[in-house]
C-alpha cells in the first residue's frame, strides 16, 4: 500500500510534464506555421508602401507646384509682411502643413517665389537660347529687347511681375538669394553679349553701365502697373509693335555712341 500512494503522485507529475511538453510542440508548431504567413503579409506591406511611395512623388511634384503658384499670388496681392502660412494654404486647398514639408519655411516659400517670379519674365534656358544663337550679336540683343519689351506691352501679366515690383520697392530679406539663385546668373550672360556688341571686356565698367541702360528701363516697363501706364502714357501700350522697334532703336543708337566714345579713348 504505501508503494501504490508512492507511485500515484510521481505518474501524475509525468503526465503533467507530458501535457506540458506536448502544450509546448503544438505552440512552436503554430508559431513555424505562422512566419510564412507573417513574413509574406511583411513583404506585402513593404511593397504596398514602396508603391505608394511612387505613386505620389508627381502628386508631390505637383502639390508643390501648386502651393508655390497660390503663394506667389498671396505675396504679389499682400505682401511678404502680410501673407501668411494660413493663408496660403486655405486658398491653395492643403493642410497647414505643406509649406514647411514642402519648402521648410514660410520664408524659403517667398525665396522659391521671387526665383520664380523672375523665371516668369525671362528663364535662365530662355536667355541663353536668344544669345547663344549663331550670327551678330546685335541681333540678339535685338531679340532679347524684343523679349523684354514685348513682355511690357502683353496683356495677363503673370502674379511674378507684381510680386517683383513689390521687391524692387521694399526689397526683403530674400533679396540676395534673389541675386545670386535668379539674377547674377542671367547678368552675366547679357554681360557678355553687351561686350561683344562694343567690342569690349564684359568686366569693364563701360559694358556694366551698359547694361543697367538697356536692361533696366525694360524691367521698368515690365513691372510697372499697367493702370498707371494706361492713364499716363495710354498711346505706348496701343502699338506693341512699335513700341519694340522703337525701343530697340533708341537702345542699339545708345550703345553705338558708347562704343565709339569708348573706341576713340583708346
Amino acid at each position: 500500500m504505501p508503494t501504490k500512494r508512492a507511485s500515484t503522485p510521481a505518474r501524475m507529475t509525468d503526465r503533467a510534464k507530458e501535457a506540458k511538453a506536448a502544450s509546448r510542440s503544438a505552440a512552436a508548431a503554430r508559431t513555424e506555421h505562422a512566419k510564412p504567413h507573417k513574413e509574406v503579409k511583411q513583404r506585402q506591406q513593404t511593397e504596398d508602401s514602396r508603391s505608394v511611395k511612387r505613386a505620389s512623388r508627381p502628386d508631390g511634384a505637383a502639390t508643390r507646384q501648386h502651393l508655390l503658384d497660390i503663394a506667389g499670388q498671396v505675396f504679389a496681392a499682400r505682401g511678404f509682411a502680410d501673407a501668411t502660412s494660413k493663408q496660403i494654404c486655405e486658398r491653395a486647398g492643403t493642410p497647414m502643413a505643406s509649406v514647411n514639408y514642402h519648402f521648410g519655411s514660410r520664408e524659403a516659400l517667398y525665396e522659391a517665389a521671387l526665383v520664380e517670379a523672375h523665371r516668369q519674365v525671362v528663364s535662365l534656358d530662355e536667355l541663353s537660347a536668344l544669345t547663344e544663337a549663331p550670327g551678330d550679336p546685335r541681333d540678339e540683343l535685338r531679340a532679347v529687347i524684343s523679349r523684354f519689351v514685348g513682355l511690357s506691352a502683353s496683356s495677363g501679366a503673370p502674379w511674378g511681375f507684381m510680386l517683383m515690383l513689390r521687391e524692387v520697392l521694399s526689397p526683403s530679406p530674400a533679396m540676395p538669394a534673389l541675386i545670386e539663385k535668379a539674377v547674377r546668373p542671367k547678368a552675366t550672360v547679357l554681360l557678355g553679349l553687351i561686350g561683344e556688341v562694343l567690342q569690349l571686356n564684359p568686366h569693364k565698367p563701360a559694358v556694366q553701365r551698359a547694361l543697367m541702360f538697356s536692361v533696366l528701363p525694360c524691367i521698368a516697363l515690365m513691372i510697372a502697373p499697367r493702370q498707371v501706364q494706361a492713364a499716363l502714357l495710354p498711346a505706348v501700350g496701343k502699338d506693341k509693335n512699335a513700341l519694340v522697334e522703337d525701343f530697340t532703336r533708341f537702345v542699339m543708337a545708345g550703345l553705338d555712341a558708347l562704343a565709339s566714345a569708348h573706341r576713340a579713348r583708346k
